[in-house]
């Protein structure tokens, strides 16, 4: 009988001491862990050994014990991370343990072979847990190539960026009023997402035909080659100072450029009076595809372009807005944008806004000219007029295919030996390439009274012979 009594006294005493330790954890579905940081952002550029480590410390701010059920890498193990909790070189840990007031360390480590060009430029994941059903993350950031980390960056004196390594931009990043950004050729500038180069000075970013300058997205995986909408675009913008005066960007050139997946390519804004006789922007030589809004954005800007393609965007590859002054030669403007139902045109040429008030504020458009262009795409009109004809809108086709309504009027003065609803014949634009096959319809249409330098050489640098021919390229070895 004793034995009996002593069987069951030493079973409660287990019952009570388990009872106790499962008491001591705090159950409460609303309770939280607390972090140092919510980002862990690794700085370092891995050259050469492609690792480093850093670390951040997780807080139990309760009067019990935490028991955190897992702490896990998002990705698993396909991360290029890892996580060290207590000792353990891990990318999962299970019921971590957390004393009441208590904090540990974690430490989270890097591998990324700097030399695989395959890597994303920037590497991401983060660091799940999960307490009382609660989840929270800590993000995680590492840049996984030999770059030039541009990060929230002002530009406050001359530079010239040359192509001995890429850039990358994240944060964006700003030109300052009265500098100058001097890119030569064959840089590669990469934008991590919803980044943008804005300039209030000059970007003199000046390619040439075997070593253009690349402005694109980070993501280097082939799936991301032709995806819009990566990054925001390069903004030629204006600014006010404390007195009201207005000033912005000027003189600016991209000659030799590719500019690939963003939001919107290239954006001009209003130009200052003192600078209306020179462009804002020129843009020769250069290519502009996969936007998921527009190719070329003018707000009242002054923009000269020629030997351009523009293609493949959401919404206008050109938009000519607030009035302003636009010169296009040779470009070809092919809009057949595949990721969803457009409803707006490829141009679009408009002289007013609506302010803040729902008044109509007109803007001179002074000019708008296209000529030898190719605009074509596929809906039934790819040209747009939004003008308050009381105020100024002047513009202007000369022998350009125009993919328009049947409906539009082109016998007056605002069209000079246009064609109309032609299939330009271009090689093969769904792997962007917009030279003219040799049935193209585009070959010999082009007015030869531009035909001087450096509207005489294509986009390629072939020269144009005295009958030229549509958009960018000039057919070779036909006549």
């Amino acid at each position: 009988m004793a034995v009996k009594k002593s069987l069951i006294f030493i079973f409660f005493t287990c019952f009570a001491i388990t009872s106790c330790k499962k008491e001591k954890f705090l159950k409460d579905s609303d309770a939280k862990l607390d972090f140092s940081t919510d980002t862990v952002q690794f700085d370092t550029v891995f050259t050469t050994i492609g690792s480093a480590t850093l670390n951040f410390k997780v807080y139990n701010a309760y009067n019990k014990t935490l028991k955190i059920s897992s702490i896990r890498l998002a990705k698993g193990n396909a991360s290029f991370f890892r996580l060290n909790i207590n000792g353990v070189s891990t990318r999962q840990l299970n019921d971590v343990e957390l004393e009441a007031k208590d904090s540990m360390y974690i430490f989270v480590e890097v591998h990324v072979d700097p030399l695989n060009s395959n890597n994303p430029l920037v590497v991401q994941d983060s660091v799940v847990f999960e307490t009382n059903g609660n989840f929270q993350d800590i993000k995680l950031v590492a840049f996984g190539q030999d770059v030039n980390l541009i990060n929230g960056k002002i530009i406050r004196n001359d530079t010239t960026w040359t192509n001995s390594k890429p850039f990358l931009v994240y944060n964006s990043m700003l030109v300052d009023s009265g500098v100058t950004l001097n890119i030569l050729s064959g840089t590669k500038i990469y934008f991590h997402k919803d980044s943008r180069l804005y300039v209030l000075g000059t970007l003199l970013a000046n390619g040439n035909k075997g070593e253009p300058i690349i402005f694109r997205n980070d993501r280097l995986e082939h799936w991301y080659d032709d995806v819009p909408g990566q990054w925001a675009g390069i903004y030629f913008a204006t600014a006010k100072s404390n007195n009201d005066i207005v000033y912005g960007s000027k003189d600016n050139v991209l000659d030799y450029c590719e500019i690939k997946n963003a939001i919107i390519g290239v954006q001009a804004d209003t130009n200052m009076t003192q600078y209306q006789n020179n462009p804002t922007v020129r843009i020769s030589n250069t290519k502009i595809l996969n936007m998921n809004a527009v190719g070329i954005f003018g707000q009242g800007a002054y923009i000269q372009a020629w030997n351009n393609v523009i293609a493949n965007c959401g919404q206008f590859a050109v938009a000519i807005t607030f009035g302003g002054k636009y010169q296009f030669y040779h470009c070809t403007i092919y809009n057949t944008w595949q990721y969803a139902n457009r409803q707006t045109p490829s141009v679009l040429l408009n002289n007013y806004y609506q302010d803040v008030n729902g008044v109509y504020q007109v803007r001179p458009l002074n000019e708008a000219t296209f000529i030898n262009c190719i605009i074509y795409g596929n809906l039934e009109n790819e040209v747009a007029f939004d003008a308050i004809y009381a105020g100024t809108f002047n513009y202007f086709f000369k022998n350009t295919l125009l993919k328009i309504a049947d409906t539009t009027n082109t016998n007056n003065i605002h069209y000079e030996v246009v064609y109309k609803n032609n299939s330009p014949g271009l090689k093969n634009p769904s792997i962007n390439d917009f030279s003219l096959d040799s049935l193209s319809f585009c070959i010999d249409k082009g007015d030869n009274s531009i035909n001087q330098y450096p509207f005489n050489i294509d986009i390629l640098e072939n020269f144009r012979d005295s009958q030229p021919d549509l958009g960018a390229y000039e057919r070779q070895n036909l006549k």
